[in-house]
């Protein structure tokens, strides 16, 4: 297939002129494993001829490909139509594939380039390696932590000893009435840990972590949303099993609904995790730590299926990738809540709340309806301390009711 589409993809002109000519044939190859589609395919490589001919009229050669190079031949290649979707990764990818062979400096990766870039990626391998943050965090907490640097530092000079009480106080101050409750709280969070990193760093003489203001949202105050009795199961019912993303999805929505799992570990999950003859799958959760789950009989059906007829061969060793090309395991969370989200749609089901922790608050509500403790419900749900678990009584009706004092003068 390599051979064929290089040849369909610089039949204009027949053969690809230039310095990338010897290499057009290696990424053709590389589309193929990727599962890209004729077509798809031939829309890369014709990319990758032009801008092999482009380095040529300049009389740059193939290691003179970095990543400065490739946006100037993006923006010549703007002035003259409209840039297609998709070209800036094609181009990545060509300088991934360039560095493998040893040719170029291999600027893949994009590097920090302002101060303020630099504090933010520093602070993200702060969370990743010395606390162990799960990404779905670092996502949630780097939006805020922009937001105070770029209103402090507008001039793009970054002087963190200059930073003060009265500059986090503000800042909390303007943002939180924009916020919902539980978002204005993640934002508080967001900047303790920002500033105790700071501190923790010799940035900053202050604890300024205790001048961020409390945002009022009273422990246990929140009822769990969940799905009604019997639509787990039709949304379920509703995958098409008949297709690739289908039998995935499947599988996916199984091992939200009866194990619980989040969305993080979804994606973390490896094919090694799944211990086939124990019956059990290993999950790394929260904080890195490591639980042992049963690999029930219906899961594991969904499981051997997917990975027999659906899963795309590549060399990944996570479980679940994308149905597309690049076949790639999933970026994030947020590709599991958006299967969740299709699914809903598709059994008709109008959620107030969407997502893929619908199923986990879906399956202790259910496990507390048929009898189970929340000592029970918090084992499977590997929750650190029992107050987690505390917020599921409240929608044990039945046992809230025989608590209930009668009203004030026998009035119904």
């Amino acid at each position: 297939m390599a051979t064929r589409l290089f040849t369909v993809s610089c039949s204009r002109p027949r053969r690809c002129n230039g310095p990338l000519g010897p290499y057009i044939g290696v990424y053709a190859a590389l589309l193929q494993r990727e599962g890209y589609s004729h077509e798809g395919a031939r829309n890369q490589l014709l990319l990758i001829a032009n801008l092999s001919r482009w380095l040529q009229r300049r009389r740059l050669t193939a290691a003179d490909v970095r990543s400065e190079i490739v946006e100037r031949y993006l923006a010549d290649c703007a002035r003259r139509r409209p840039p297609e979707h998709g070209n800036r990764n094609a181009l990545r990818k060509l300088l991934a594939l360039l560095h493998g062979q040893g040719i170029g400096c291999g600027q893949v990766a994009h590097e920090p380039q302002s101060a303020q870039e630099r504090v933010e990626e520093a602070f993200k391998q702060y969370l990743m390696q010395e606390r162990g943050l799960s990404p779905a965090t670092l996502l949630n907490y780097q939006p805020f932590v922009h937001a105070l640097l770029s209103e402090r530092f507008r001039s793009g000079l970054i002087h963190l000893d200059q930073l003060g009480a009265a500059d986090v106080i503000g800042f909390v101050r303007r943002h939180a009435h924009e916020l919902s409750a539980g978002r204005a709280k993640l934002m508080t969070t967001a900047l303790r840990s920002f500033l105790r990193y700071l501190l923790h760093g010799g940035e900053i003489d202050t604890d300024l972590a205790a001048c961020v203001p409390c945002v009022p949202r009273w422990s246990l105050s929140d009822i769990p949303k969940f799905l009604p009795p019997g639509q787990v199961q039709k949304v379920l019912e509703h995958c098409d099993r008949q297709t690739a993303s289908g039998i995935r999805d499947y599988a996916i929505l199984l091992l939200l609904a009866r194990l619980g799992l989040r969305a993080c570990e979804v994606v973390s999950l490896n094919l090694d995790d799944i211990q086939w003859h124990e019956g059990r799958i290993l999950l790394c959760g929260k904080g890195r730590r490591w639980a042992q789950l049963p690999l029930l009989h219906e899961i594991g059906e969904a499981l051997a299926r997917y990975l027999q007829q659906a899963r795309p061969p590549c060399a990944s060793r996570r479980v679940f990738m994308r149905a597309r090309a690049p076949w790639q395991s999933f970026a994030n969370s947020s590709a599991i809540c958006c299967v969740v989200d299709r699914a809903l749609v598709r059994a008709g089901i109008d959620s107030p709340r969407k997502g893929a922790h619908l199923f986990r608050h879906t399956l202790a509500t259910d496990m507390l309806r048929q009898g189970a403790s929340l000592t029970e419900i918090g084992q499977l749900l590997r929750h650190r301390h029992p107050s987690t678990t505390m917020i599921y009584a409240k929608v044990d009706v039945s046992a809230l009711r025989m608590l209930a004092l009668p009203w004030p003068g026998g009035g119904r």
